[in-house]
């Protein structure tokens, strides 16, 4: 009974130690595990540590671009402040500057200019030079045409035209057409123009008796013959004038003058002025040398 028993306890004691052997087995076992999952974890967070340190150093130079853009901001901003300070403190020294420093300014630009290069100096020389040129040229025509005015009017002086008597009528306000004062103006215009032919008439007939000389060159004779043709034929057509200025006057003495015998229109003061034995206004004048030329041609 006593070996049964202590065999029994040996059983128990052996068991108690195999239990015990395998609880320190397991701890072993999971103190091994324990630390390898540590060493996991641990690389990890390593990993995780090192991704943001790339992550911060990939950002690195997008901050610092950030940064020199803000402080290029910042500069432009700073130099534009002390611009328009700089701008505002000149100014206000203008402003309180006399008017004596003001005035001065001009005097400088003066001395500016008197240094210009040479060149212009020379272009300016040749433009005052070319005006100068032109204004004489100018002044060469200008008198050209005076002369030639002054001709024409010596020419013209010598036929005696209708309107060197009498001088041009001139209009009132209110005033009727062909009034009594318009109709006695022109009745002095056409009786002048009639004297002075006549008397252009008589001045040829007493030329023509004291030139008249028989020359014994026969070219000498054929010129003096050729002359007298031409006067003679002058005189003829003034002869006819004659005859119109004494139909006009008949017109006048019957109110009838001024007015186209055409169409009855008014002829207007201006184109008896220029002409006083105009019998048709414009329009129907102008007709009248189409229709001419049409025949001729």
């Amino acid at each position: 009974m006593v070996a049964k028993k202590t065999a029994s306890r040996k059983k128990a004691a052996s068991r108690k130690k195999s239990a015990a052997g395998k609880r320190t087995a397991a701890r072993k076992a999971t103190a091994r595990r324990v630390p390898a999952k540590k060493k996991a974890v641990t690389k990890r967070k390593s990993r995780s540590k090192k991704r943001p340190a790339a992550r911060k150093k990939a950002a690195a130079p997008k901050k610092a671009t950030a940064k020199k853009r803000a402080a290029a901001k910042k500069t432009v901003t700073r130099k534009t402040a002390v611009k328009k300070k700089a701008s505002t403190r000149k100014a206000a020294a203008a402003a309180k500057r006399p008017a004596a420093k003001r005035k001065a300014a001009p005097k400088r630009k003066a001395a500016v200019k008197r240094k210009a290069p040479a060149k212009r100096k020379a272009v300016a020389k040749k433009q005052t030079a070319a005006k100068t040129d032109a204004g004489k040229t100018q002044l060469v025509k200008e008198a050209k045409k005076k002369k030639r005015i002054e001709l024409l009017k010596k020419k013209r002086a010598a036929v005696n035209l209708p309107m060197e008597g009498v001088p041009a009528y001139t209009m009132h306000r209110g005033e009727s057409y062909m009034s009594p004062n318009q109709l006695e103006h022109f009745r002095l215009k056409l009786l002048q123009w009639k004297q002075d032919l006549l008397d252009e008439v008589s001045r040829t007939v007493d030329h023509m008796k004291k030139d008249a000389s028989q020359f014994a060159d026969p070219a000498d004779r054929a010129t003096q013959e050729e002359e007298f043709s031409l006067e003679l034929r002058t005189r003829d057509r003034e002869g006819k004038l004659v005859r119109k200025i004494n139909q006009t006057l008949a017109a006048i003495d019957a109110d009838e003058y001024g007015y186209c015998e055409s169409c009855g229109v008014e002829i207007g003061i201006e184109r008896l002025e220029a002409r006083p034995t105009a019998t048709l206004c414009i329009d129907c004048k102008t007709l009248q040398e189409i229709k001419e030329k049409q025949s001729f041609t």
